[in-house]
């Protein structure tokens, strides 16, 4: 195969990215070529540093660049209070609706058969780990996996087994709810306004 010259290839490169087909990948790169050397060098330094400092959260598995992340750190959050989310991504979307003053676990990804993901593929385990930990003791699970067939399956999944996974002090059952309706079938909720994710995490349902 031919070596692709810079361009051809800086084009190839961008259209890996989600969403992102050949037309887009094409207008990006002509932009970035419009650009001073400084910019260029500036969004390589970025891309670079971000892949070589960030880690997985050793607590709830989002990208940080501190360990434990900085929402799992913060004692002023409800460290009793657990939403469970698909991506990294989810956690900014539900942070920027600030009504949400729990911690969080990334799954990174949702169960689908179909394309060999299951439960040894996701956080499941670490999930059920935290919930069995006495301290600090975990009162609500969110269940806030996207409204799609996937990510409801999940849902279903977990929730069968956090019940008997967790209990808080004196034996009171681990409540397990999920997100309200609002938030529309097949949506994501990186994709969802900020007004919806809070209605959804206000009024959210019990589950089972």
């Amino acid at each position: 195969m031919a070596e692709r010259d810079p361009v051809s290839r800086l084009i190839y490169e961008l259209s890996k990215l989600p969403g992102i087909g050949e037309k887009t990948a094409t207008r990006l790169t002509y932009f970035i070529l419009k650009q001073d050397a400084a910019y260029s060098a500036g969004l390589a330094d970025a891309i670079v540093g971000a892949k070589s400092k960030i880690s997985l959260c050793q607590s709830c598995y989002t990208f940080t660049d501190t360990n434990p992340c900085r929402v799992c750190s913060n004692t002023s959050r409800d460290h009793g209070l657990i939403c469970v989310v698909e991506r990294p991504s989810d956690v900014l979307s539900i942070e920027q609706a600030g009504s949400y003053r729990g911690v969080y676990h990334v799954l990174h990804g949702a169960l689908s058969p179909i394309d060999g993901v299951g439960p040894d593929d996701l956080k499941i385990r670490e999930l059920l780990l935290r919930l069995g930990k006495a301290e600090p003791a975990v009162r609500e699970l969110i269940l806030a996996t996207n409204p799609s067939v996937e990510g409801e399956a999940t849902a279903l999944y977990i929730s069968r087994l956090a019940k008997p996974a967790g209990s808080i002090s004196g034996g009171t059952p681990l409540r397990v709810t999920k997100l309200a309706h609002g938030i529309p079938v097949g949506g994501m909720l990186e994709y969802t306004d900020r007004q919806t994710i809070g209605k959804a995490l206000e009024n959210r349902m019990e589950m089972g």
